[in-house]
């Protein structure tokens, strides 16, 4: 897929209706393969559809389905070889079965702990549910595994239409957090205001969402093959521009003094503006895949950045600090470091 290609209306109101279309694909599925079963007649049809749901629950995007359906696919081919090993020693001596269902099992829980815990998971079950079968059994062993591996090529099937895309979900949620922070930083610098407004909650809300976006890292990553280093470096520039706003607005309302005197310094009032600009403009080139909007800000920041220095130089020589003034400028001066940051992964990320 391509990284920079817009966001189009359908395709953002789908995806801010996620799960009501995911339940419906779900259910979609559900009832076909249930048709497709009952019409073939297929023996033991009640695996299919356990494996459908059991792939396709859990997750909704392209990035995690189609790794977690490969996996239960090998996983289910390992465990039914075992099983059918298994049901072979069980004519021979049941013994020596049960030390063979001992050596599968202490493999799947070794390898449960590693890279591949849900293949390992996988081979366990489809061990228990072909030794379930009777004794010597092969053909209804036979058809569990088919059974499992047909659930899993469905899966894979419903999933390919008109897939989500956790790369998606990722740029929506990733302007919707860059949006809220240009709102917050808004409304906590405002010049009309006289009092320190209470934005403890609209902060904590936003850091959440923040951490939540970790989780459409992985996936995101394998769908686009862009390395997971860059969305991990937007991800902690993320969350660092959150926590920086808040001593932010510590620094800017620490005592009336300080806070007058920011007020009126023109220099702080254009990097505020220049900081919010910046924002909003990230935000909505993410959703319109558009790098140029990202990079008109560029030298804006870069000036910002150099009158910032100059103006710690300035307090640096000055014989009388203020504290709250020195540590709100050295504070902007690295929100506009983050903010460079920022737009040049998010351009790495937009790429052609």
């Amino acid at each position: 897929m391509r990284p920079d290609k817009p966001i189009s209306a359908i395709e953002y109101t789908l995806y801010r209706n996620y799960r009501t279309v995911h339940g419906i694909r779900i259910a979609l599925a559900f009832v076909l393969t249930f048709l497709l079963v009952r019409l073939l007649h297929i023996p033991e049809g009640s695996w299919p559809l356990i494996t459908l749901v059991v792939v396709m629950g859990p997750v909704s995007s392209w990035g995690n389905v189609f790794p977690r359906a490969i996996q239960r696919i090998g996983g289910t081919i390992f465990g039914a070889v075992s099983g059918l090993i298994a049901l072979k020693l069980e004519l021979m001596s049941l013994p020596v079965m049960l030390v063979w269902c001992m050596i599968v099992m202490f493999i799947c829980g070794f390898l449960t702990l590693g890279k591949h815990p849900y293949m390992a998971l996988l081979i366990g079950i489809t061990l228990a549910v072909i030794s379930g079968a009777p004794p010597g059994d092969m053909t209804l062993a036979l058809w569990r595994a088919g059974d499992v591996i047909l659930g899993s090529l469905l899966a894979l099937l419903f999933t390919s239409i008109w897939p989500q895309r956790a790369y998606i979900h990722w740029r929506l949620q990733l302007s919707d957090s860059l949006l809220e922070t240009a709102k917050i930083y808004h409304a906590g610098f405002s010049p009309n205001l006289v009092d320190k407004p209470r934005l403890t909650r609209p902060l904590q809300r936003l850091l959440t969402g923040v951490v939540k976006m970790r989780a459409l890292i992985e996936p995101a990553s394998k769908e686009t093959r862009i390395p997971r280093s860059v969305f991990e470096g937007i991800q902690t520039l993320n969350r660092n521009m959150v926590c920086t706003l808040e001593l932010q607005l510590n620094a800017w309302w620490t005592s009336r003094e300080s806070h007058l005197i920011m007020l009126n310094a023109p220099t702080l009032r254009r990097t505020q503006q220049m900081t919010e600009q910046t924002l909003r403009s990230l935000s909505a080139a993410i959703v319109e895949g558009n790098a140029d909007k990202i990079a008109a800000n560029s030298a804006g920041l870069a000036d910002i950045a150099r009158e910032l220095r100059q103006l710690i130089n300035e307090s640096d020589s000055a014989e009388r600090v203020e504290t709250p003034i020195h540590g709100y400028v050295w504070l902007c001066l690295e929100m506009a470091s983050q903010l460079e940051r920022m737009s040049d992964l998010t351009r790495l990320v937009l790429r052609k």
